[in-house]
């Protein structure tokens, strides 16, 4: 195999590995600044972390990383939407590289196997949409999907299906746009924002850890 197949083929590995969130639209919407108070100092700390991490990772890269364990991550400039919520989520201690990883390994069959792995990876597990709905799951985190945006909370999590078969994952923020909707922190591929996409797309999951 000469070097150029072979260069062709491990970027077409790579690509496979995420499920990637990466999707480029032009419609989405600056959300305002009316901020809404938030009494749980945990989501306050996750959603900070969360929106800090729109002035650093100002990209996206789906690319298979080999990473320390635990509490390992990519450079901080860039990232997929799986990221965004295991940042966040560092901030108050939780990290959810280790926490899916110990699940995974006792529990391998709970999980899907759209990658064809045959063992847990602490490398790449945790940076996948579905195994963090599994995960969310699985400790009983999720909640009803509705139409309603006051259903969505400061520090929910939310997950969507694209019609291409891809799916995405970001954080309902304390910034209202709405009288009833407010914003998401997510990285769909330009690095991460706070945006009004609550509704944008197909919701799959709906999640509330706290």
């Amino acid at each position: 195999m000469n070097r150029r197949s072979s260069s062709g083929i491990l970027a077409l590995f790579s690509a496979l590995l995420l499920v990637s969130c990466n999707k480029q639209f032009t419609q989405l919407t600056t959300p305002t600044s009316t901020i809404v108070p938030i009494q749980s100092p945990k989501i306050q700390q996750i959603l900070d972390n969360a929106i800090a991490q729109t002035k650093i990772t100002r990209s996206y890269d789906p690319a298979y990383v080999k990473l320390a364990y635990p509490g390992g991550d990519v450079p901080m400039t860039t990232g997929v939407c799986t990221d965004v919520i295991i940042r966040a989520f560092r901030a108050v201690k939780i990290d959810l590289q280790a926490e899916v990883h110990r699940d995974m390994q006792r529990n391998f069959a709970a999980y899907p196997r759209n990658w064809g792995a045959k063992a847990p990876d602490a490398n790449i597990d945790h940076r996948r949409v579905p195994n963090l709905m599994t995960w969310l799951q699985r400790r009983g985190k999720a909640v009803p999907i509705t139409n309603n945006g006051r259903d969505y909370q400061p520090g929910d999590i939310v997950t969507w299906g694209f019609s291409d078969g891809q799916q995405h994952i970001g954080i309902v923020s304390n910034i209202r746009v709405a009288p009833d909707r407010l914003a998401i922190v997510h990285n769909v591929g330009s690095g991460t924002k706070v945006e009004d996409v609550l509704f944008v797309w197909k919701q799959i999951g709906h999640y509330r850890y706290f």
